[in-house]
């Protein structure tokens, strides 16, 4: 395979054959898929590289599989493999530093807040369309903020990493632009 530089941009076709080649569970294809659609849908906000956004965020849980469950490694696995694909050794270390289990609290570039808000408010707002049969397109801001306050709704969407984009978008603000995104891949999604 030709390295592609994720710095250049990297189609998202091309993503999510990379993604595919390395996972292979449906619900988590999926997972990274809305990571990316929300990741895409915020840098519209912000001035950034949209392709590029997408991509770390389909990108981002691309050793999950592999690592077994031993978080001391997710991330690091993810890098490895990324830069063995050509892809810059600096946006490979984001989907490093995504874990927040060893890097909590280190946050201060935009991507990366962006990617740890992406990573959790994707969950909840899918979890929110399949209370409501899968109608994504029922989905509202006050549906969400709802949601978010039952602790036990949802309870692997850490709400801590989603709050962690308020410095650069208030957070009913971002449930819509998470909503908006993932909108837009809902049929991939198995959404309506």
């Amino acid at each position: 395979m030709n390295p592609v530089f994720l710095s250049q941009s990297m189609e998202r076709s091309a993503a999510i054959a990379l993604l595919c080649q390395y996972v292979h569970d449906d619900g988590l294809q999926k997972h990274c898929l809305a990571t990316g659609a929300v990741m895409r849908a915020l840098v519209a906000r912000l001035g950034e590289d949209a392709e590029l956004w997408e991509t770390i965020g389909i990108l981002h849980d691309i050793d999950f599989e592999l690592i077994h469950g031993d978080m001391q490694l997710h991330g690091a696995k993810g890098a490895e493999i990324l830069e063995e694909q050509g892809i810059d050794p600096d946006l490979a270390g984001i989907v490093q530093r995504h874990n927040h289990t060893l890097f909590s609290g280190t946050y201060d570039r935009p991507v990366e807040i962006a990617l740890q808000a992406a990573d959790s408010v994707s969950g909840l707002v899918i979890a929110c369309a399949l209370v409501k049969g899968g109608r994504l397109s029922d989905v509202t801001v006050k549906t969400v903020t709802k949601k978010a306050k039952e602790k036990s709704f949802a309870a692997g969407c850490d709400r801590s990493r989603i709050a962690l984009v308020a410095p650069i978008l208030a957070l009913p603000d971002f449930y819509a632009v998470a909503i908006g995104g993932l909108m837009g891949i809902r049929k991939e999604l198995d959404l309506t």
